[in-house]
């Protein structure tokens, strides 16, 4: 991707500063990239086992999802605009949009899943993790899975209740969403750890 500096210029540290349609008009990247109010923020892409334990998990959440027609299943990158005046994009690992709020996918989706997901890896990605909870919650993401490689955990932070709540499942428990509360899966289950 050819970063270019906007109108707004270029920060003290190379980082580049962006509009939300100035974003937009940036050339597609598999590298990971997302607009934190205004500030863009590009990194190298994910470590195999990492997109390994995520296409897992995308499958079955995606078979699930379409089989009992409940929305539409994506894996990153996509853009998620959750609050274009104030230029705040983001590209979780998995996002999950129910039927009833389809709408919002086009191009990108334009608002809050209803699920995200991120794979927790060794070495973090883009920011801090309390921040991306932060703007999840904020901008009504409803459910967070958080997929810990090295323990083999997901926690699931319930973002509906306050305040919010996050349990932690292992081996076999079979996790609690009350976003998709019918898909069983446990992380005995996912066989890429």
């Amino acid at each position: 991707m050819s970063e270019r500096v906007s109108v707004y210029g270029e920060l003290p540290d190379g980082g580049t500063i962006l509009t939300t349609a100035e974003y937009l008009q940036t050339a597609e990247s598999m590298r990971v990239q997302e607009l934190i109010y205004g500030t863009l923020q590009v990194e190298d892409s994910p470590l195999f086992r990492h997109q390994n334990l995520l296409l897992e998990l995308a499958v079955l959440m995606r078979v699930f999802v379409g089989q009992h027609k409940l929305g539409t299943v994506c894996i990153a990158p996509q853009d998620v605009i959750l609050d274009a005046a104030r230029a705040l994009i983001v590209q979780p690992d998995l996002m999950f949009v129910s039927k009833a709020r389809g709408e919002i996918i086009s191009d990108h989706i334009w608002g809050a899943p209803d699920l995200v997901v991120e794979v927790m890896s060794p070495h973090p990605r883009i920011g801090k993790l309390q921040d991306r909870l932060h703007y999840f919650a904020q901008y009504g993401v409803r459910e967070c899975w958080l997929i810990h490689q090295l323990t083999r955990e997901i926690e699931v932070v319930n973002f509906k209740v306050f305040p919010n709540t996050a349990v932690t499942f292992r081996g076999v428990e079979t996790i609690q969403s009350s976003v998709l509360p019918e898909f069983r899966i446990s992380p005995e289950l996912l066989s890429c750890w």
